[in-house]
This record gives structure tokens, C-alpha cells and sequence, in this order.
């Protein structure tokens, strides 16, 4: 039985097995999740042993754990390594969902749950092909290492560290990402950029405690107006981010990237209706928003707190008003000063009668970039060509990988990402889907890949 045929074959088995995969509940970043977190590291680790993995382990981080596999064929071989994540973001607001986040529903063709689409199936569709390869033909064409993370979710703050305590471990001529999304899923494409990231929580506080809104009103201060004029005060009347020092640092976008966004042709006005906003687009041109979604910077307002949020109302000043922030960075923002620069935006403005206080989660990532001519690259453009009829487009993205930056100052190499994901598959958002003639395909494009990847290496 050839490698394609094993996997027809075992087709169903392999979608039982992504639903008792997507049915661990791996919140990186919720303690409650703790149990969650440990099920899906040892669910990833059995799999892969059962796929023929060798050297199986789980790598301690300080968080929660890495897991890490290989196959190692022929030292003769070209060697890569497939990166993943097993966590998963938090499945609120649960009223929105139309099944349980954590009972993977098969309607229409597609699964749905939490997780399945980021990164779940994706990340499943390696470990599948290596085992069919093992199965079938005793190797595989290449050597294959893997290393799934579980704090990807949470802004990976121990996933640098991994590499550098395991460098000798993960040393690899190039990383494929089966982490990742493809821009739409009328069209073909390969990320060859992502943004970076920072996040934060901004606190302010007025008086000591909770006031009565009729004693004190009008006369205490109070957070929530001060940090909504805070807020306000952070963006342009385009939308545009405008913090002094924001941008420090940043260069003109890779006009590669402005042709393909302009061959695109996108429309701005079917995306606002996709996404559910009335009347006029409020970006007109599918141009303009493109640039904006993958080659600006954004600082966005993730979650806002303060006061009463119960039913009903409650005549009270509270003492404290909180909002969560996200910065998305492009090419020469550093973590570091986006944050310091912010922070000063804030202080200055802060009226008085108020205190600050601000709280980073993590370091942060930086953007990354493939070089245009790795002949890998090329590769997986060929093997998308083939599989789905048209030339894939190079294009940028809006989220943030942090890998690609990472492995090249700790490895030395570049990263491909070859996901099977869409951008329209609502990860991170209510009623997260794959689409299960991706997962197939997924399996065909794979084993492509590597067989390519060992006739050119």
C-alpha cells in the first residue's frame, strides 16, 4: 500500500483521533486549565510514539511543557524540524457557541470546536504522514524532528529560552510550521510575514474604595471616565494608532508584498459584510485595508473592566478601571520601546487624582520575514500549485507568529509555514471550525512536501 493509500485509508481513525484531541480543554493561559494543559502534552507525546516517533519526551520550560519527537532516517539526509502548538485560546463567550467548545460536532463539512482549526489539525496532519511513511516504506524521506509547544496561546514567554537550553537537540536546516493560516480559502497562498506582539493591562485607580454615586458623584474621580478619554486619546480620527514613538524604528513595507496585496484585488466591502459590520465599509478600498491588516502596526482594546457588571444597576464610583491591550508590531518595533512608549502616553495624560499602573505579559515578539528566494519556499509554492490549481500568493499576515524570528536567532534557520487553516475559520472566536476537506488535502500536500524537499535538499 502506497503512503497515500495508507492514508485514505485510516482516514476515519485519523479524524477520531483529532476529535479526541480537540476535546481536551488546553487553555494556556487560564491555571484552572492545568489538567487540560498536562492531558494534551501527553495526548501529542502517545501519538507520536504511536506514529514512530524515537526520543519522545516532554521538555520542561519553567511553564508548561514542550513536546519533542524525531525520526532520524539517514544522517545522510537533509533534517527538519515541524513546529507546532497543542494549547488553545479561551472558548468565551460561551452563549455565542451553537455546540460546546469542547464536544467536537461534525455538521456540513467541517468539525467544530475549540482549537481544531488553531492548531489542532494542522498540527495533527505531520504526525499522521510520518506515520503512514513509517508504516509503509519503513522511513521517511527526510529527517524529521518535531517540537509542539503549549504556551503559544499565552505569548510563548518560555519558548526562547527552550531553544536556546535545547539548541543541540533542535538543530535543523529549515522549520515547517504547522502552525499558520492561509489568507482565504478561494486562494491559494504561502505567509511570508507576520507581525510581532505585546500585550498588557493598563490600570487606573481613583479613590480608595468603591463611593456612592449620590454622595460623591460628580466631585471623586472616576476611573472609567479617566481611562475611556485615556483610550480615546491613543487613536487618529482614521483609526490610526497615535502614541509619540510608536513607530521609532520602522521602514517603508516591502513593495513585494504592496504588488501582491494590489494583484489581490480584494474587497473591502464583501469583508465588512463577512464580518457582520452595517452599512458603509468603514475602509473603502481593498487595498488600503490590506496594507493596514498586514504591514501597520495596531494597538487594540481586548477586554474592558470596572464598577458593576451584574444585572440590573448599582449606584457606585468604582475605585479602579482596567483595560487588556494588544500591540501588533511590523518590521523594527521592539517590544520594549512599544510598551515604554505607550506607557509614557499614558502618564502624560493621566488626569489628576488618578494613579497608573501598567502590566506586561511577557517579552513579546518581534515581526518576522522569509527571504523571497529560499528555494524551500519554492518548493511548497509548487506543491500548493499542483495540489489546488493555481499559483499560491505570497502574502503577509496580520496575526503573529512569534517562531520565525525565534528559530532563526537560536537556530540559524528559516521557517515555512505550511498550515491548512483559512483566516475565515473564527479561531479565537466563537465556534472555531476546520474544514475537513483541508485535513485531507492537508495529508496529500504533505507528504508531497517532504518527498520534494528530499529530492532538493
Amino acid at each position: 500500500m502506497s503512503v497515500e493509500a495508507f492514508l485514505d485509508a485510516n482516514y476515519t481513525a485519523a479524524l477520531e483521533d483529532l476529535k479526541a484531541f480537540c476535546r481536551i480543554p488546553s487553555i494556556s493561559t487560564d491555571p484552572a486549565y492545568a489538567e487540560g494543559i498536562k492531558a494534551a502534552a501527553r495526548f501529542v507525546a502517545d501519538r507520536l510514539t504511536r506514529a514512530g516517533f524515537s526520543g519522545v519526551e516532554l521538555l520542561e520550560t519553567g511553564g508548561h511543557p514542550a513536546v519533542f519527537g524525531e525520526i532520524a532516517s539517514d544522517p545522510s539526509l537533509p533534517t527538519f524540524l515541524v513546529y507546532g502548538h497543542y494549547d488553545v485560546q479561551p472558548p468565551d463567550p460561551l452563549d455565542k457557541w451553537k455546540t460546546a467548545p469542547f464536544e467536537p460536532d461534525e455538521r456540513d463539512g467541517r468539525l467544530y470546536a475549540r482549537g481544531v482549526s488553531d492548531d489542532k489539525g494542522p498540527l495533527l496532519i505531520p504526525i499522521l504522514v510520518a506515520e503512514a511513511f513509517m508504516r509503509e516504506e519503513g522511513r521517511l524521506p527526510v529527517n524529521l524532528k518535531v517540537l509542539i509547544e503549549g504556551e503559544e496561546e499565552s505569548g510563548s514567554p518560555h519558548f526562547e529560552p527552550i531553544l536556546e537550553k535545547y539548541r543541540e537537540k533542535l538543530r535543523c536546516d529549515l522549520v515547517l510550521s504547522a502552525d499558520g493560516a492561509m489568507w482565504r480559502p478561494d486562494r491559494p497562498s504561502i505567509t511570508v510575514a507576520s507581525r510581532g506582539l505585546v500585550a498588557l493591562d493598563v490600570t487606573v485607580t481613583g479613590a480608595a474604595k468603591d463611593l456612592h454615586s449620590g454622595r460623591h458623584g460628580g466631585s471623586a474621580p472616576n476611573p472609567i471616565a479617566a481611562l475611556a478619554a485615556l483610550l480615546a486619546s491613543m487613536h487618529g480620527p482614521d483609526g490610526r494608532v497615535n502614541v509619540d514613538g510608536f513607530l521609532d524604528g520602522t521602514s517603508p513595507p516591502d513593495p513585494r508584498i504592496v504588488a501582491a496585496i494590489e494583484a489581490a484585488d480584494f474587497d473591502s466591502d464583501a469583508y465588512y459584510r463577512e464580518i457582520g459590520v452595517p452599512g458603509a465599509a468603514p475602509i473603502g478600498t481593498g487595498r488600503e485595508l490590506l496594507i493596514r491588516q498586514w504591514l501597520e502596526p495596531t494597538l487594540e482594546f481586548n477586554g474592558i473592566s470596572g464598577g458593576y457588571q451584574g444585572r440590573g444597576t448599582k449606584t457606585v464610583i468604582p475605585n479602579s478601571a482596567s483595560v487588556k491591550i494588544t500591540c501588533r508590531l511590523i518590521a523594527g518595533q521592539k517590544p520594549d520601546a512599544v510598551v515604554a512608549a505607550i506607557t509614557r502616553h499614558l502618564e502624560k495624560r493621566l488626569p489628576k487624582g488618578f494613579a497608573l499602573e501598567v502590566h506586561r505579559h511577557g517579552p513579546g515578539s518581534e515581526a518576522d520575514f522569509i527571504d523571497p528566494d529560499l528555494p524551500a519556499l519554492k518548493v511548497s509554492e509548487d506543491v500548493l500549485g499542483e495540489l489546488l490549481g493555481q499559483k499560491p500568493l505570497r502574502v503577509a499576515m496580520g496575526a503573529t507568529i512569534p517562531i520565525g524570528s525565534a528559530f532563526r536567532r537560536h537556530l540559524g534557520c528559516a521557517s515555512i509555514f505550511f498550515s491548512f487553516s483559512t483566516a475565515d475559520e473564527d479561531y479565537h472566536a466563537p465556534n472555531e471550525f476546520f474544514r475537513l476537506e483541508n485535513f485531507r488535502l492537508g495529508m496529500k500536500a504533505w507528504t508531497m512536501l517532504l518527498r520534494r524537499l528530499a529530492e532538493t535538499s
